[in-house]
């Protein structure tokens, strides 16, 4: 077996101190499911103003450490504080940068995360704590592959330290004014950068982590290939092809723990694959609470999602009125934009019996959607990492979604004559083809037996973090080697 390795994390969220979506459960799941293999793992995230020091056990680490930014230099303090399983968390706490109540949205957002950025570098030297791994998330740590190939290359305490470089979505790129490339202090290595015509006297962070790191990754093997493409590539896909040995994609994981439906406190009813008899009593509980007539025979279709067309909802408002009026129930809960509430409020009042709808987004009710509904759709345009699939999955609920990204790497289309698959599938992008994939359902829902099997399949698949921790560690290992001098391909998958 390898000797265990040193990996430090950077992103800029984490549950469950600072969370907007997928890149925070990552960064709690990944590195304790890393550190149950062994390995000596660590995050490093700023300090929100709405991270309570009291709530968290923050302690104090470092302080009034100078970082440089721009033609300056600001303090900065290291709170730290462990999560369950031992997992050091540092925080970056700087009252200028991160004293206020959101994570982004500021005009200063690309001068804030070189300042943390920066700040977890010079942390590292302070503590004498050197990683074998940096594994960088988003364009918000990006910069720190290109410091360590520029302005660290000749420092001897990050000498042989690694880049990890992982792409959750390649549309946000962090896009700012070239002036950024002087506060993050790598202007006089310009020369270096690549050439973006799309992107004129601007500078996209995320090019900078994709050029200089050392592998990069993304958060399923299908967008891993995707984004080679024009079509997905967000205008980064040259760059992107000009490094693709180097690209890998890696499927997130679930947490098992947290979403069990045997352990579930939001459910009626608890149960397992080998009980999945007892699943049944909390399908009618579900269809009154929202006030749905109580009915088995007729197929429920959950849906958790921002309400926006990334998401497919531009195809489904192609077809739902037809699809409301097939015999079956749908349940919609999330926000987005304002165009889709106004269309599915005026769908929800004109078919009160068929769509139950929730503006909103609410832990409970979305483990008991997941819980009692017989499909779960998305239709998304892309998806990098997707999730709910998974989670739907694991509690029994078939999956009904268009085939790209994350969706097309677990969900596997039934094949009636052989009885393979797990889901309903469809390739092209239209309404036409998500109203065929969810008629097939609803006829294949009239077979029991058949049903059955589709539900176990999805339940007993291993898409935990545990399994993803495994093929990170490979990356990890391959990345070194390729630190070192081996150049062998990396290959996508």
């Amino acid at each position: 077996m390898p000797d265990p390795l040193k990996i430090l994390f950077m992103a800029s969220e984490m549950a469950p101190f600072a969370r907007t979506g997928t890149l925070s459960e990552m960064t709690y799941a990944l590195p304790r499911a890393l550190r149950a293999l062994g390995h000596d793992v660590r995050v490093a995230i700023p300090r929100y103003g709405r991270i309570d020091p009291v709530k968290f056990g923050l302690r104090p680490l470092i302080s009034g450490l100078p970082i440089p930014i721009d033609d300056h230099s600001e303090p900065v303090d290291v709170l730290t504080t462990e999560l369950d399983g031992g997992l050091p968390v540092y925080l970056i706490d700087n009252q200028k940068y991160f004293g206020r109540e959101n994570l982004y949205g500021y005009p200063d957002d690309g001068e804030r995360f070189i300042f943390y950025s920066r700040s977890t570098m010079e942390m590292l030297k302070a503590l004498n704590w050197k990683p074998d791994i940096l594994h960088l998330n988003d364009w918000h740590t990006a910069i720190v592959a290109n410091w360590l190939k520029t302005i660290y290359k000749e420092d001897p305490f990050f000498h042989n330290v690694a880049s990890v470089y992982t792409i959750h979505n390649l549309a946000y790129q962090g896009i700012f004014g070239s002036r950024i490339l002087e506060i993050a202090g790598v202007e006089e290595y310009s020369a270096m950068y690549p050439h973006m015509d799309e992107f004129p006297n601007v500078v996209a962070l995320m090019a900078h982590g994709i050029l200089f790191a050392d592998t990069i990754s993304t958060v399923s093997e299908s967008y891993a290939r995707e984004i080679l493409t024009p079509e997905y590539g967000e205008k980064l896909h040259t760059l992107l092809n000009d490094r693709k040995d180097r690209v890998f994609g890696i499927l997130n994981g679930v947490d098992y723990e947290a979403m069990n439906p045997a352990t579930d406190p939001y459910l009626p009813q608890n149960y397992d694959a080998d009980r999945l008899h007892l699943r049944s009593l909390n399908k009618p509980a579900f269809q009154r609470e929202v006030n749905l007539p109580v009915d088995e025979d007729v197929p429920l279709i959950g849906c958790i999602s921002r309400l926006t067309s990334q998401k497919g909802f531009d195809i489904l408002g192609e077809v739902i009125d037809a699809l409301l009026e097939l015999p079956l129930q749908m349940v919609i809960m999330g926000t987005g934009d304002q165009y889709y509430h106004e269309m599915l409020g005026r769908l929800a009042r004109r078919h009160p019996t068929k769509l139950a709808l929730f503006l909103t987004y609410n832990t409970a009710l979305a483990q008991r959607i997941y819980g009692a509904s017989d499909c779960f759709l998305m239709p998304s345009r892309f998806e990098p990492c997707g999730g709910n699939q998974m989670i739907a999955m694991r509690y029994g609920s078939v999956p009904i979604v268009r085939s790209t990204g994350a969706l097309a790497d677990t969900v596997q289309d039934f094949d009636p004559r052989t009885g393979t698959g797990n889901g309903f599938t469809f390739q092209k992008y239209s309404g036409m083809m998500l109203f065929a994939a969810v008629v097939r359902a609803m006829e294949t829902y009239k077979y029991k037996d058949v049903w059955r099997r589709l539900m176990e399949a999805g339940m007993r698949a291993d898409h935990s973090w545990s399994a993803a921790a495994r093929r990170y560690v490979e990356l990890y290992q391959k990345t070194l080697e390729a630190k070192g001098g081996a150049q062998a391909p990396i290959p996508v998958g």
